[in-house]
Order: C-alpha cells, then sequence, then structure tokens
C-alpha cells in the first residue's frame, strides 16, 4: 500500500496529537450542521457516538462490520483499513493509521476516540463462558438531573385550588434521568435508562412507575451463527434508509465524511428519546460466509392526537407527558411491525433486499384538506420494500437504493465517490422521491429527513491543496413537485458551503460559509419569493499542553418578506489535568429575530446533548467542570447563565418564563466498577 506524501504525514501527526486536549464532540461538530439536523437525529447522532466512545473498537480484533459502526468512515476507507490490517499484521500503535493511504485529516481526528490498539491474540471467534462473562463484565451507574434557577408558568400553576385540575404542569421543574450498563467486551451489553423531563409527574398522575419513560436491552453478539441479537428497544438501518432507518440521519456536511456510504447496523435504543425505536427483538444470523439475515418484530404504544372518531390525526414524538393533555395523548395507540433485511457482500460488492410491514391497532387518518398533506401516510396497514447495491473499487465505490410503497410510489437514491488518496475525495449524488412515496420508518439524505416529494443532485468534494490545509464544500439542488408548509406549489432550493481548516504547530483556522436559496410563499399566498440565508462562521483555536482556547464569530443574513441579521462572538477557554477538567464559555449575540438565529457549540454532560440557539440580544456565560475523584468515579457540573436584554419575559404559554434571565445547573455522577 502506498505511503503517504510527507507534507500531508506532517500534517495528521499535529491533528492527531492535538486531539489529546480536544473531546470528540468538539471535533464532530466542526463536520456537522445542526439546522439540517431536528432534535432527536442531533439527539440520537451524539448518543450513537457516545455509545461508540464508550465501547471503542480494538483494531486489531475488529471486524468489517465492526468499523462499519463508524459513521465517519466511507465505504473505501473501511475496505482499505481491513486490508492493511490483513497484509501488514496487527498494528502496534493508533499512529498507524496514517500508513492507511485513503484516511484523511477529519478521520485521523476522530480514529483515536473510538478505536485503539489491543494486543493480537490468535483466536477472538469464540463466545465466553457466561459465567466469564458475569465475573468480569464491567457494570456502569449514572444519574444525571438539572436543577432551574426560576419557575415557569406552568410550575407556579402545579398546585391545583379546591380541588380542581392543575392548570399547570403535573410535576415538579426538575429534570433527571438514571442509567445503568452493563458489559462485557463486544459480546453482551444490557441496560436500563429511566428518563424524567421538566413538569412531568413522578411516581404520580399517570406515572406509576416513576420515570416518564424507560428503554431497556440485552444484546448478544459474536454467538455462533448469530452476529447480532436484541431483546428490548433497538433501532435498524438498512441500505441508504429509504425503508428501515431508525437512527439519526446525517446533513449534507457530515455525508462528506463517509462519500454517502450505505448502512446495515442493529442496534440497542440507549437514548431518553421516545421517537424512531423497535421494541420486541431482532437478530442477524450468517446463514454462509457471504450471506446474513436480520429479522425483527416489534410491538409498541405511541403518542398519537386523535381525531373525534377515535383515529389518528397525528403520532407525537416529542415524548412529553407534562399537563393533563399530554398526558391523555400518552400510549393511546399500538404500532405493531415485523420485517427482514437479507445482506449479501462478496468482495467489493455488496447487495440487500429490505421489507417492513407495519399495522395499527387506530386507521392513520391525517387532515388532508391543507394541500402540502395532501400525500401524507394513511390508512392501517403499510408496507414497504427496497433494494439496496454497492460496489466498491480500490479508489471509488457506488452505492443505491430503490424502493417502492404499498401504493408503488418510487424512492430511489444513488452515489458514486472517487477518492484517489487521503488528499482529494469528490462524491456525487442523485435522489428522486415521488411525493406520494411514504415510509414511516425511512429517513435518508434530502433537504427533509423523510424521503418523500423531492428530487435532486449532490456534488460534494473534499481536498488538501497545500499542506496544513483542508477543504470541505458541496452544492446541492433540490426540486419539489408538490406543495410543502409554506409553499403552496412547486419550488426548487440550492444550498453551496464552504470550509477551510488551516492547522499550522498549534494554531488553528477555521472559515466557514453557507448559503442557501430557497422559496416560500409571499403574505397573500399568491405567488412565491425568495427565502434566502447566508450563514458565516470564523473561528481561532490554540492548544497548548493543557490550554485549549477557541475565538469563534458567527453571522446570519436572512431575506424573506422582510430581511434580518444577527451575529455572535462567543469565546471558550478550557484547562485539562490529569484528573480534572475546567471549560468556560463566554458569548454576546444579537439577531434580528428568528429567522436569524445563530448555533454555537456547548460542552455537555455525557449522554446529555444540547446545540443551543441564539435569538434576540443578550449574553451567554457557560461554566462546564469535570473531576475523576477516583478512577472508577467522576463527578460532573455545569453551570449556564443566559440574560436577553431586549425582552422582560422569556418563552410563552406555560413555558413562560416572567424574567429576562435564566440559570440552570447540571450536575452527574458517573460510577464505574
Amino acid at each position: 500500500m502506498k505511503r503517504w506524501p510527507l507534507l500531508f504525514f506532517l500534517l495528521c501527526c499535529l491533528c492527531i496529537d492535538a486531539q489529546e486536549q480536544r473531546s470528540w464532540e468538539q471535533v464532530w461538530q466542526e463536520m456537522v450542521s445542526p439546522e439540517d439536523m431536528t432534535d432527536e437525529d442531533w439527539d440520537d447522532c451524539l448518543e450513537r457516538m457516545q455509545q461508540l466512545a464508550d465501547n471503542p473498537i480494538d483494531l486489531n480484533q475488529c471486524s468489517l462490520e465492526d468499523l462499519e459502526q463508524l459513521p465517519f468512515l466511507s465505504e473505501q476507507q473501511v475496505a482499505d483499513l481491513m486490508e492493511y490490517l490483513d497484509r501488514y499484521g496487527p498494528m502496534r500503535s493508533i499512529q498507524e493509521l496514517r500508513m492507511v493511504s485513503s484516511m484523511d485529516y477529519r478521520q485521523l481526528s476522530l480514529m483515536p476516540y473510538f478505536t485503539f490498539v489491543g494486543e493480537a491474540k490468535a483466536d477472538d471467534s469464540y463466545f465466553p463462558r457466561w459465567s466469564t462473562i458475569a465475573r468480569y463484565g464491567k457494570h456502569q451507574f449514572t444519574a444525571t438531573g438539572r436543577v432551574p434557577f426560576y419557575n415557569r408558568k406552568g410550575d407556579r400553576d402545579l398546585v391545583s385550588v379546591s380541588g380542581a385540575e392543575p392548570s399547570g404542569y403535573l410535576g415538579y421543574k426538575y429534570r433527571h434521568s438514571l442509567r445503568y450498563e452493563f458489559t462485557y467486551g463486544k459480546y453482551v451489553k444490557a441496560g436500563i435508562i429511566g428518563a424524567q423531563d421538566a413538569g412531568e409527574p413522578f411516581f404520580t398522575n399517570g406515572n406509576g412507575w416513576g420515570y416518564d419513560t424507560y428503554s431497556y436491552y440485552i444484546q448478544v453478539r459474536k454467538l455462533g451463527r448469530i452476529e447480532n441479537a436484541i431483546i428490548g428497544k433497538y433501532k435498524i438501518s438498512a441500505g441508504m434508509g429509504l425503508v428501515l432507518n431508525t437512527s439519526f440521519s446525517l446533513g449534507k456536511m457530515a455525508t462528506l465524511q463517509n462519500l454517502g456510504r450505505s448502512t446495515n447496523t442493529l442496534r440497542v435504543h440507549s437514548s431518553r428519546s421516545e421517537a424512531d425505536y423497535f421494541q420486541g427483538a431482532a437478530a442477524t444470523v450468517r446463514l454462509c460466509k457471504p450471506l446474513t439475515l436480520t429479522a425483527f418484530a416489534s410491538t409498541r404504544w405511541v403518542d398519537a392526537t386523535l381525531n373525534d372518531d377515535g383515529t389518528v390525526a397525528t403520532i407525537i414524538t416529542d415524548g412529553y407527558h407534562r399537563t393533563l393533555k399530554e398526558m391523555e395523548k400518552k400510549h393511546n395507540t399500538r404500532q405493531t411491525a415485523v420485517g427482514t433485511v437479507i445482506g449479501y457482500r462478496q468482495g467489493g460488492l455488496h447487495l440487500g433486499a429490505n421489507a417492513v410491514y407495519t399495522s395499527m391497532n387506530r386507521e392513520l387518518r391525517p387532515d388532508t384538506k391543507p394541500l402540502y398533506r395532501r400525500h401524507y401516510a394513511q390508512g392501517r396497514q403499510f408496507t414497504n420494500v427496497s433494494m439496496d447495491y454497492g460496489y466498491t473499487h480500490y479508489r471509488f465505490a457506488v452505492s443505491g437504493e430503490t424502493a417502492v410503497n404499498g401504493h408503488g410510489a418510487l424512492a430511489t437514491i444513488n452515489s458514486v465517490s472517487y477518492q484517489p488518496s487521503g488528499l482529494f475525495s469528490i462524491m456525487a449524488m442523485q435522489r428522486f422521491y415521488s411525493y406520494r412515496y411514504t415510509g414511516l420508518y425511512a429517513h435518508s439524505f434530502g433537504n427533509n429527513s423523510r424521503p418523500q416529494n423531492e428530487s435532486g443532485y449532490y456534488l460534494g468534494m473534499t481536498w488538501n491543496p497545500i499542506s496544513h490545509l483542508h477543504l470541505q464544500g458541496y452544492a446541492d439542488y433540490a426540486y419539489f413537485p408538490w406543495a410543502r408548509y409554506q409553499v403552496s406549489q412547486t419550488s426548487g432550493a440550492w444550498d453551496f458551503l464552504l470550509q477551510g481548516n488551516y492547522s499550522i504547530r498549534r494554531w488553528t483556522v477555521q472559515a466557514r460559509h453557507r448559503m442557501r436559496l430557497q422559496e416560500k410563499d409571499n403574505a397573500d399566498k399568491t405567488a412565491l419569493i425568495a427565502d434566502n440565508e447566508h450563514r458565516s462562521r470564523l473561528a481561532l483555536a490554540y492548544n497548548a499542553n493543557a490550554w485549549t482556547l477557541k475565538t469563534q464569530g458567527d453571522y446570519v443574513h436572512a431575506t424573506y418578506q422582510t430581511v434580518s441579521q444577527g451575529w455572535m462572538v462567543s469565546e471558550q477557554v478550557q484547562y485539562q489535568h490529569s484528573r480534572w477538567l475546567l471549560n468556560m464559555l463566554a458569548g454576546y449575540f444579537r439577531t434580528d429575530d428568528y429567522d436569524s438565529r445563530i448555533y454555537v457549540y456547548e460542552r455537555q454532560m455525557q449522554y446529555e446533548f444540547l446545540f443551543p440557539m441564539y435569538y434576540g440580544n443578550g449574553l451567554r456565560l457557560a461554566l462546564f467542570a469535570r473531576a475523576d475523584i477516583t478512577p472508577n468515579l467522576r463527578l460532573t457540573a455545569k453551570l449556564g447563565y443566559t440574560n436577553y436584554f431586549n425582552r422582560p419575559t422569556i418563552g410563552s404559554g406555560l413555558q413562560e418564563i416572567a424574567q429576562s434571565h435564566v440559570t440552570n445547573l447540571d450536575l452527574q455522577l458517573r460510577w464505574k466498577f
């Protein structure tokens, strides 16, 4: 396998050494666009990454399927890494990743967080004894809570008067969760998570089992022909997500990292989210060396808004059960699903057949009077089938999936990528999603995470033209043949992004600009007018031993009916010692309205995720501290303060806070044994 040019070798040395002072979240957030992802997608994305970071992959004992769990690797990079291990034997150091020719700047920055180099063993294919698993397995217990130093309108109305029904929230204002997980290497994982949102009742008012939501699972891997089996709550991804993808959808920026790779994964649902998961049993069985079969069955209760006749108007996924009305919608509809995923892989060729059948105990009958809802999913029974396909060569890869639903509507997505080295890669992607195509578990690439009513073309590129300079960019065009929300006729959209990172010694400069050109209805809904948005960012970071400093400026210019602008300047300072870490953030923001909102990354508790947005005029301060009291006991705290200068109150309805500032204290205790 060819060695890299010296200039890129030096760049990779710099980025791998510098990662010790940064968290994987800090590296990952530079590779994604949070405005492309829903809150559920963002939570699930970071939850999955945290699980991978907690259980890193041993490169000297990994399989192809293990490496495919890493969402930032392309098919070619996975294949090249496996080829390197087969040709040169076990790795001796994580730095040896530099010798895999297709690995680029971003992948080399992330790999040390999710992989390690262990001792090479003669045979690691046998399943350990259950007595060994019970004796040497690892336990982890995590307790997390949030204390708000303010009251919302719903909190003040908590206690009813003269026995009347409460007009506010049913529970207290504190948010908390408990998590327990047992693991034994890559073979066994079991856990239970209980979570409570602020305002939800605890051991009362409909939550007699304590927490408002629970997730539980038992997973066994590498047990004979059983590659993977889960009982409890789980997620499935197959192909490129046109039929099955209850996991997160990567945005357009992050797609450049894996070059549009298709995924076939079965994993536990270990987050507090109440959206996009199955409940029951699933297993992947290897029928022969190139052929695998995944079968699953699920039945679960979901939240829904009901019509007067008892049919379902809308399936609700936010998971809030804070008021009597929200509690009435809790688990009032049953959803049952069965499906299979058949995969064939031989050399660089992979083929798959995917099918899922769903039935509901209530008919799904949304209000289709608004034009944009005319083709929403309807009925009691739903069927989706697809074929996914792909081929990986030494320097290029093609992949795609074509699907139909029970009404014969078509959806297809296809990509081709070329990567001659880690210095350059290019990818093109085409998609066509009929406006009549619906899939209850479908999430794929596009302007919207749901593959419906969209066709388009995407071209993305990464390039290292000179030493220390890393460029990424894409251009995407989308066409919408049917009406959408706030768009009453056929429309189109352009999306452009260019980002550059320049690193030398301890300094890193990042510049990013994104331009989105869309169309929306005018005030009278008689014609379409421009809805344009420009987002720019300039950041300067310095890493020196235990210190990390980052200065960042963000600017937004939005045009729709009126022109709005917004900007934010923020500073982050981090100091890391052997057993403790301190991170401080200060930011000042000023925007005209919600359209010119700003997104800025903040460090959070483990398993607690937030990519906050700011609009209006105000100040944001945050102090994050983490201390390893013992090798097995960790305490984390975060104090956050936001002050708005342009408003006397914050929020509306029951969420309204009768003051212009808010302060939150987050606490987390993690115990490993």
